[in-house]
């Protein structure tokens, strides 16, 4: 199973963006995505920048992962 996960670019050096992920920055490959600009949300598979996608559905996507990681908290 593979899990991509929003980001919002914040700045962005060639191929290389620093993007934020609920608080947490890192930075990621834009190579196959060569055309995401500073502001955008996108889509971060293994340190790639995989999907411009609009930041609604990046807000969904992420409380989704919270409840998901909630539900985890209290299983075991």
């Amino acid at each position: 199973m593979c899990l991509a996960v929003p980001a919002k670019i914040i700045a962005r050096q060639d191929m290389l963006a620093t993007v934020d992920i609920s608080g947490v920055t890192r930075d990621v490959s834009l190579m196959l995505l060569p055309e995401a600009q500073i502001g955008e949300w996108v889509l971060i598979h293994a340190g790639f920048a995989i999907q411009v996608i609009d930041e609604e559905e990046a807000h969904k996507t992420l409380e989704l992962l919270k409840e998901i990681a909630q539900y985890a908290d209290h299983d075991g």
